[in-house]
């Protein structure tokens, strides 16, 4: 399992996801989900993904390889005129890579799906935040629904929903994020540190502050110890329950 999340402010996008891939409690492993690619100047993209590890691992080998070598490899999201069109480039490959599994031997059932959280922004343009399913179809972000999930949603969902808003600041962003994080990792042995955080700046089409999280950071140890003793202060100030 595993956990992501996209946000989309008024001063650009914000992504955090986990690093924990298991498969059964005695095979537990680390390995990277989110991914960025950038023409500095002109476009800026990053994914995540959540779902079977050898089908998001192609995904993103393939558009790797499309992307390092655009004149040749389409569709290439290095060339794509809108985020628009580099959501549904995903979506195809993603729906490509699931087929390629299906006639396979096994069906392209739960064990070869994925999900991806897709934002950025191309010149010209605003930024966008999609989440692209496995049939290979999307929706995008919106006033109504500011963010995306993925993974193991329900423990760090309630947070997002009480406290989010689409003016604040990056700094308050991420701090909402890993109490998000926080909440998951505490309840869920399928999600955990280290975390990968990344940030696209509005009309900067470049990759913004990045960097990775580990359990250890003391600003994060600050805020899960923080917000545990915030949450039992809040519960004894509730009103009394009677019979």
């Amino acid at each position: 399992m595993t956990y992501c999340v996209g946000l989309k402010l008024e001063s650009g996008l914000v992504f955090m996801s986990d690093t924990r891939t298991n498969a059964g409690v005695d095979n537990i492993s680390t390995f990277k989900k989110s991914f960025s690619w950038e023409v500095p100047g002109e476009r800026v993209i990053t994914l995540m993904t959540a779902g079977n590890l050898a089908t998001t691992q192609a995904v993103v080998s393939m558009l790797e390889e499309r992307a390092k070598a655009p004149e040749d490899r389409e569709p290439s999201l290095m060339l794509v005129p809108s985020m628009f069109q580099a959501a549904r480039a995903v979506g195809e490959t993603l729906r490509e890579v699931i087929a390629l599994n299906e006639f396979s031997g096994q069906k392209a059932d739960a064990s070869f799906n994925a999900t991806i959280i897709l934002g950025g922004q191309i010149a010209g343009s605003p930024p966008r935040l999609f989440l692209i399913y496995p049939e290979g179809n999307f929706i995008e972000a919106g006033t109504d629904t500011p963010f995306f999930q993925i993974g193991e949603t329900k423990y760090g969902k309630p947070i997002l929903v009480r406290v989010f808003d689409p003016k604040m600041s990056f700094e308050d962003a991420v701090k909402l994020l890993l109490v998000s994080f926080d909440s998951t990792i505490k309840a869920n042995l399928s999600v955990d540190l280290p975390l990968d955080l990344q940030i696209v700046e509005t009309d900067a089409c470049n990759l913004g502050e990045a960097r990775r999280i580990e359990a250890s950071d003391p600003v994060y140890q600050a805020i899960s110890g923080g917000w545990g003793v915030a949450l039992k202060t809040a519960f004894d100030h509730l009103p009394d329950y009677r019979f």
